[in-house]
């Protein structure tokens, strides 16, 4: 069989494995010794996928760390300023500080701009090839590089190509990610599916900022929706009568036509904390990427981590002062999700404290969407606000007006009772609990050893 060496291979041309190749081959002329890279990928076609649709202005800054920002460029991206979230069919504008933009665009056309880069690159190849297996040497366990077969006429089957490291970022279905992790290996845990459709002309609550709708072109606003297992077996009926109601109306044409005109894109949220990498792992092989570590899709957070990653790489090449990780984006992608996808009572106190925490306005805004944007690392600042949403949750249960019933069509409102105490205060503490059940293990999780 032909074999090929290099210096380092990936296998996977998606967001994290083609991001990798042009900085890394930069960074090793910088040293003054040139890599050659291999950057291998089943189908070098556009890819046609929902989610990956959203940079956050963390992850722009990591492209221009990269020298990677011109991949936004002539896509037909819209750039986005923030966030409106909807209580009761109310927005509120969670706008990101001091200019800062995100970005949003078809996640097609964005992996070809970064394919297109890594093969710029020098001593990079970019070989569209299906790899069938990682080849480990019998003695050591050590990963030598792995067997692919090119999609060519001709092609020799089960093709040998070696290296000093293998990158393995061939996304949430890896084949691989077992055998690299052995004991180590933690399963993916399925939380739900998008099911992502595009709305040609929608005038969005807010323009230009993401609600789970989000504007990826000029004409095209992709919205996502959240749907628990098991998924209806009629998923155009079940957006159909029970999601398109809870749309502003302005949506509900737009999303009708979407429905009969377009197939619906389906991907699985799953959670996949992070493990650590090269004690019990395989030697001469890395994880990257949804390969490696994997958090709910809601904030929009997944490529901006992936970036930084790479960032992180690129630095421990060339001998650099690491950068942060991105621990208090992945902890947000999970608690957001359990707050508002909630469905039990004190959940539901807590998401409709933590939009009522949003409305005062101020730093309750500024902080909070600093982190979410991954403008800033700050695990200690996230801790702090999350335990005030919590508090001040348990303050809106017990002093703020609610609905106790209807009368000729309008909702009644009124504060609780002096007799209603001894049954808040219980209420309360479950509450607290929960908050403390939601994001502490995340945190560990996240920082802790």
């Amino acid at each position: 069989m032909w074999s090929a060496s290099y210096d380092i291979i990936i296998v996977g041309a998606g967001v994290a494995g083609s991001a990798l190749a042009h900085p890394l081959s930069a960074a090793s002329i910088e040293r003054g010794r040139p890599l050659r890279m291999c950057l291998l990928e089943c189908s070098l076609a556009e890819p046609d996928r929902i989610v990956g649709e959203f940079l956050q202005p963390g992850g722009i800054m990591a492209l221009k760390n990269l020298a990677l920002e011109t991949c936004v460029e002539g896509i037909d991206a819209v750039p986005t300023y923030g966030y409106c979230v909807m209580l009761g069919g109310n927005p509120v504008h969670i706008p990101y500080p001091d200019g800062y933009e995100g970005c949003a665009f078809h996640h097609g056309r964005f992996i070809q701009a970064l394919r297109a880069k890594a093969k710029e690159a020098n001593c990079v190849e970019v070989v569209e090839a299906t790899v069938s297996e990682l080849i480990e040497c019998p003695l050591s366990g050590r990963i030598l590089g792995v067997r692919a077969t090119r999609k060519e006429e001709g092609a020799v089957e089960r093709e040998a190509f070696f290296a000093d490291l293998t990158v393995v970022a061939d996304g949430c279905f890896s084949n691989f990610r077992s055998q690299v992790m052995g004991k180590a290996a933690i399963q993916p845990v399925l939380k739900s599916h998008f099911v992502g459709l595009v709305l040609e002309d929608a005038q969005l609550p807010i323009p230009k900022h993401g609600t789970v709708m989000l504007q990826i072109g000029t004409h095209d606003t992709r919205v996502l929706v959240d749907v628990k297992n098991p998924v209806p077996s009629d998923l155009k009926g079940h957006i159909l009568n029970n999601i398109i109601p809870q749309l502003p109306a302005a949506l509900h044409l737009p999303a009708r036509k979407a429905l009969e005109n377009d197939r619906l894109r389906r991907m699985p949220n799953s959670l996949l904390p992070a493990s650590e990498q090269g004690k019990q792992t395989k030697e001469g092989v890395l994880l990257l990427g949804d390969s490696w570590s994997m958090r709910h899709p809601l904030t929009g957070g997944g490529m901006t981590v992936a970036f930084n990653d790479v960032v992180l790489l690129r630095d421990m090449q060339l001998d650099r002062g690491q950068a942060c990780s991105s621990s208090t984006v992945n902890i947000l992608s999970v608690a957001l999700y359990d707050l508002f996808g909630a469905h039990d009572l004190p959940l539901e106190v807590l998401r409709t404290g933590c939009f009522k925490y949003f409305e005062l306005g101020g730093n309750c805004v500024r902080e909070p969407v600093t982190l979410l944007a991954a403008i800033e690392q700050a695990p200690f600042t996230l801790f702090r606000h999350f335990f005030t949403v919590a508090f001040y949750s348990i303050w809106v249960l017990c002093t703020h007006p609610r609905q106790v019933g209807v009368v000729d069509g309008k909702p009644i409102y009124r504060r609780p009772r002096p007799d209603e105490y001894p049954f808040l205060a219980f209420k309360s503490l479950q509450v607290f609990w929960t908050a403390c059940v939601v994001f502490v293990p995340l945190l560990w999780t996240e920082l802790g050893p």
